[in-house]
């Protein structure tokens, strides 16, 4: 059986600037992972952990699944 892998998008930016324009930089230190983990996650390049996903819901009071999408 061929696994057909879907897409995982995101709401990052977005929610930055609902949250007061935070920067990617306080995002990073927030969730603990770097400023350009950050930057690959918002432009799709990189999938988070489930930590770290979980950890950024959490920083903008969501669930996870309305901050990451899978398509």
């Amino acid at each position: 059986m061929t696994r057909v892998r879907g897409k995982i998008t995101n709401r990052i930016r977005e929610l930055r600037f609902q949250h007061g324009e935070m920067t990617q930089e306080q995002l990073a230190r927030d969730v603990g992972v770097s400023r350009q983990t950050i930057i690959a996650i918002e432009q799709g390049r990189y999938c988070p952990s489930l930590e770290s996903a979980l950890r950024m819901a959490r920083v903008f009071g969501l669930g996870v699944d309305q901050v990451f999408s899978l398509e």
